[in-house]
């Protein structure tokens, strides 16, 4: 008896439940993602071979722009040091800030503090509007006499004590080296002779020792 032949029909999918999905979930991740802010500070690096990363807890970052200017920040996540920090100086420079103006200092994403004292009061009052039209003058370090970065440095260092500070130092490849020598000699007068410096990954120049080792391990620098 021969068999009936059933007559073969193309297969039809209805993808219009899963373009709806992925509308859904593309709607979704563009209204949840969070962009990178931009720096608050623009600063171009030396390149380094170096591919170690950087710390980003219980850090003091000081950084130098291109005009030799030097800024402070302490990573946001050490709220009790920030304010262990304002509160010491506030107390030894005789600074007058109010429970705000603190609060301003320690509550600040991304804060950093690159004004002489007799400024601070003020540029603490200040909204992020305001300080986005202004230009800071820096923390004064070239004087010898009167290098306020080490009175910041010795307030973290107190207000560290117990937990490792990692001392980071990220300054502009046109950096002035007199504002680098009022650093050095802030940490020195604090015995903090080890910082880190932050530089711009590049990978081991081909033929290097550096390149050798990195090909033997399987490992390369950021290119």
């Amino acid at each position: 008896m021969p068999r009936a032949k059933i007559p073969r029909k193309s297969t039809s999918v209805d993808m219009t439940a899963m373009c709806d999905v992925a509308f859904l979930l593309l709607s979704f991740f563009i209204l949840t993602t969070k962009f990178k802010p931009s720096e608050a500070l623009s600063v171009t690096t030396p390149s380094s071979v170096s591919s170690k990363v950087a710390p980003d807890k219980d850090a003091v970052l000081i950084t130098l722009d291109k005009e030799g200017r030097v800024y402070l920040s302490v990573s946001d996540g050490n709220v009790a040091q920030k304010q262990d920090i304002i509160d010491a100086l506030n107390t030894s420079k005789n600074l007058g800030l109010s429970d705000a103006e603190k609060a301003a200092f320690v509550k600040k994403a991304d804060s950093y503090i690159g004004v002489p004292f007799s400024q601070l009061k003020s540029y603490l009052d200040k909204t992020p509007e305001e300080l986005k039209a202004i230009q800071l003058q820096g923390i004064p370090v070239k004087d010898s006499t009167n290098n306020e970065l080490t009175d910041w440095i010795a307030a973290a260092v107190t207000a560290f004590q117990g937990t490792k500070m990692n001392l980071l130092v990220k300054g502009d490849d046109n950096a002035k080296y007199p504002s680098f020598q009022g650093v050095i000699r802030a940490f020195k007068k604090n015995d903090q002779l080890k910082f880190q410096l932050i530089t711009s990954p590049v990978a081991a120049p081909r033929g290097s020792e550096l390149y050798k080792i990195q090909e033997a391990s399987g490992s390369k620098s950021s290119e």
